[in-house]
């Protein structure tokens, strides 16, 4: 980096660091970072057993740890389609917990962050400052800082929830004996992890609130924008794409459509909108972009970020990167995601056909015994429902 370049570099991050201090993040307390953020059991877009369907008006409080008015389940939008709450208040924590390590480590100047998630997968960050990094005085630091941390940290996250899709794509089983296949890249899923990430920057970045709080405004704030509707429309919105986007009743259910666009091509994610819902007449979806690692490499950063699989899964989806590297063992999602979603999106085409990611094209009223995934992939609903001759998908 140039004198000159190098004193525009600082320049700008004087401005940042003014606009910044003018504007405090309202980070996770020391407490309430010290600890991961707690799980949260999400379900299935479908109108079948088990479902939870929420007051969307009552969803309680936000909270970090365990809250007792916390309402999560399947909520309808008439701009963004089914919603589902627990991804979202999953994929916001995360965001707002990486963002707390992520300053802690920008100002110690470290260069090697790892952290783990739900699944065994380690993550791994390596960072590389600006030459001007040592120059900037102590509130400036601090300031830039916290921007950073906010900014990767909602790429940090929303990468994170794809590699739980694509782990479940695989197989994998979170809690030891159920398969999640069914749920992997089901319509809400992308949606619901994006604007957890986004609603969560928002929060870390309110001048007046503590990050609960904001969560609590800013996610019914942004439902309310997105057309929110009552509990019973966003079940029969499910129920209008009965054995078209899913099939089953009781305990079986199949998802049939996948929503495997994770913004690799455009950089966006639009939401699927059920069609023919009269509540939301002529809505248009309200399109999103994915976070990125732009505005950081703006500021003189480069990040690195790998996954480290340790799940049985790893192998098969390994092999889709490694090609004649026979040494591969991480994922770099900016260089892998794209031939992983690919692999993905061929699988379901053979197993539901080729209109498995168009959610306006209709099924085969006969679909080819090819179209339906492995038993192995199955949930246990589904396998009990074929043993009892009772399997209605």
């Amino acid at each position: 980096m140039s004198r000159e370049s190098r004193g525009v570099f600082v320049l700008g991050l004087c401005v940042l660091a003014f606009w910044a201090d003018c504007v405090q993040a309202r980070f996770l307390s020391g407490r309430q970072a010290r600890s991961t953020p707690r799980g949260r059991i999400a379900c299935l877009p479908s109108s079948t057993m088990g479902v939870r369907y929420p007051d969307p008006f009552a969803l309680g409080d936000h909270s970090y740890r365990f809250n007792g008015s916390e309402r999560n389940g399947i909520v309808y939008t008439c701009r963004g389609g089914h919603i589902d709450i627990t991804h979202l208040r999953k994929i916001a924590d995360w965001t707002a917990y990486l963002a707390s390590r992520l300053q802690d480590a920008l100002l110690e100047n470290r260069t090697e962050f790892s952290f783990r998630m739900w699944e065994p997968s380690r993550y791994h960050v390596q960072i590389a400052y600006p030459a001007a990094w040592g120059d900037l005085a102590g509130a400036v630091r601090e300031t830039t800082a916290r921007e950073i941390a906010i900014e990767l940290a909602q790429y940090l996250a929303f990468t994170c929830g794809t590699w739980h899709e694509i782990l479940t794509w695989f197989g994998y089983r979170g809690i030891g004996i159920w398969p999640e296949y069914q749920s992997a890249f089901s319509w809400e899923d992308n949606y619901s992890n994006l604007l957890g990430s986004r609603i969560a920057a928002a929060a870390l970045r309110d001048p007046d609130r503590e990050y609960e709080k904001a969560m609590t405004e800013l996610m019914k704030a942004e439902l309310q924008s997105l057309g929110l509707q009552p509990e019973d429309a966003a079940y029969r919105a499910a129920e209008a794409v009965r054995n078209w986007w899913f099939t089953g009743r009781l305990w079986s259910c199949r998802i049939v459509k996948r929503h495997v666009d994770v913004g690799l091509d455009d950089g966006a994610i639009t939401p699927w909108l059920i069609p023919g819902l009269h509540e939301c007449d002529e809505a248009s979806p309200q399109e999103y972009p994915v976070p990125t690692l732009s505005a950081i490499a703006e500021r003189g950063f480069s990040i690195r970020f790998e996954i480290e699989p340790k799940e049985w899964e790893r192998k098969e989806i390994l092999r889709i990167v490694r090609g004649d590297n026979k040494r591969t063992k991480r994922i770099e999602p900016a260089c892998h995601f794209g031939a992983i979603m690919e692999y993905i999106r061929g699988q379901a085409i053979s197993r539901y056909g080729p209109l498995v990611d168009d959610p306006l094209g209709r099924p085969s009223a006969n679909p080819r015994p090819g179209e339906s995934p492995p038993t192995d992939f199955e949930d246990i609903a589904t396998q009990a429902a074929r043993w009892l001759g009772e399997d209605n998908s």
